[in-house]
């Protein structure tokens, strides 16, 4: 019997493939990891997609089907002692013996280098079957050893129907909440509300049930709205403030207010946030709205990086901060990411032309006899004729990507291109 106060969304967890809702392009009839499920032999793997989508689940359905002995641990707080205690048990496992556990680890990109170095003997040599799950680009968070010894599963986000189909499963099969006779009128809010994590969509069911008034068996978008609005929210790292309060956080640096960016990235610190996360999205700003407006703030967001990783936490916080702050108050550019973006549409449209001939190598004496490389002027010793050479195929020549903006920095680098180009592309 299951306790009333267990949350609606492990109630609902469900135990077998086919009560399992979603990603059927990995476990529906005849694809590849239902196979492999099916078939009593799965490899070590890593299942990543955002929060929500049933990850944790996914991992044990799988052992519950193999019939597997199932051990979790949380990266957030387990060590490598953790790691050994958990291998030497399935050393001594009995009746099961070697190789036929199954250790799930939850957020695995949280694990230090040497945390994840002390799974690698255990999956080796078979004596565990490891499933991680994290949000995280796995080749940026797991190490490369680990990586080739896994197989990739890329979870998809729940589609509107998997959020529908798992609402009415809800009301309908709970066994407290069909208890209830609740109907739902309207869906979008709390769809919209969960940002297609199933978990934080069930919560909110179960926020809004437990208001509604006694004659009341009806859920509508206004009630939703209108009771988790006044619900505590606290920042969650693998839900929807996770991605509102790292837009916030970038939108201010964008903006040039360093007050703002500070106090989101102490909702973020306080919140329990990945440090290296919020140095990576540094990283990226400093490219994509700072750019060559000041190329400082590339150099100084990786070294921010290199530093968080190196001294960890708390301290990593006042290299953040001063880098949030420096970043904030840089003069800013987009013009390199417009530059990328134009080349890239334009790649797309106009296909695969061909390199100038005076561009091309020439490594062999038919290449040379065929012209290849023949008109190329060298730019060192031409550099007062740069502009009488074409870099750009012929169809595209009058293509002009990279446009300085008004800062000072790029106003430098305008005047330098229009003395190099004699105008050519409008500087």
């Amino acid at each position: 019997m299951i306790a009333s106060h267990t949350p609606l969304a492990e109630r609902l967890r469900p135990k077998s493939l086919d009560e399992y809702i979603g990603q059927k392009h990995l476990i529906g009839e005849g694809k590849p990891l239902r196979n492999a499920i099916m078939s009593g032999s799965i490899p070590s793997m890593i299942l990543w997609g955002p929060p929500g989508v049933g990850k944790t689940t996914l991992a044990q359905i799988i052992a519950n089907t193999l019939d597997r002995p199932f051990y979790t641990l949380s990266a957030i707080n387990s060590g490598v002692k953790d790691i050994r205690e958990v291998i030497d048990k399935v050393k001594s496992g009995g009746m099961f013996g070697p190789g036929n556990a199954v250790l799930f680890i939850d957020e695995i990109h949280r694990f230090s280098k040497s945390q994840q170095d002390s799974l690698l003997g255990a999956v080796e040599k078979g004596l565990i079957t490891l499933i991680g799950a994290t949000t995280e680009n796995p080749s940026f968070e797991v190490i490369s050893a680990l990586l080739s010894r896994s197989q990739v599963y890329v979870l998809e986000g729940h589609s509107k129907d998997d959020l529908v189909d798992l609402l009415n499963r809800a009301v309908k099969e709970d066994s407290i909440l069909r208890k209830k006779e609740i109907s739902i009128k309207e869906y979008e809010s709390l769809i919209k509300l969960s940002g297609g994590d199933a978990r934080k969509m069930l919560n909110n069911l179960e926020i809004v049930v437990q208001a509604l008034p006694m004659q009341q068996h009806s859920i509508t978008n206004d009630f939703v709205d209108e009771v988790i609005a006044r619900s505590p929210v606290n920042y969650d790292k693998d839900g929807e403030q996770h991605y509102d309060i790292i837009s916030a956080f970038i939108k201010s640096i964008r903006g040039s207010d360093p007050n703002a960016a500070v106090y989101w990235m102490a909702r973020m610190i306080e919140g329990g946030e990945d440090p290296k996360f919020i140095a990576r999205r540094l990283l990226i700003l400093a490219s994509e709205d700072i750019g060559n407006a000041n190329p400082t703030a590339l150099i100084m967001a990786n070294t921010c990086f290199d530093a968080v990783a190196k001294i960890g936490w708390p301290e990593g916080r006042l290299i953040l901060s001063q880098t949030a702050i420096y970043l904030a108050t840089s003069p800013k550019s987009n013009a390199s990411y417009v530059a990328i973006n134009e080349a890239q549409a334009l790649v797309h449209q106009t296909g695969n032309l061909s390199v100038p001939l005076h561009l091309r190598n020439a490594p062999t004496k038919l290449m040379k006899e065929l012209g290849y490389g023949e008109e190329y002027a060298y730019s060192h010793t031409n550099q007062d004729k740069l502009h009488e050479q074409e870099f750009l195929p012929v169809e595209i020549k009058e293509n002009c990507f990279y446009r300085p903006l008004n800062n000072k920095r790029e106003l430098e680098l305008r005047s330098f291109l229009h003395a190099v180009w004699k105008g050519k592309y409008g500087y």
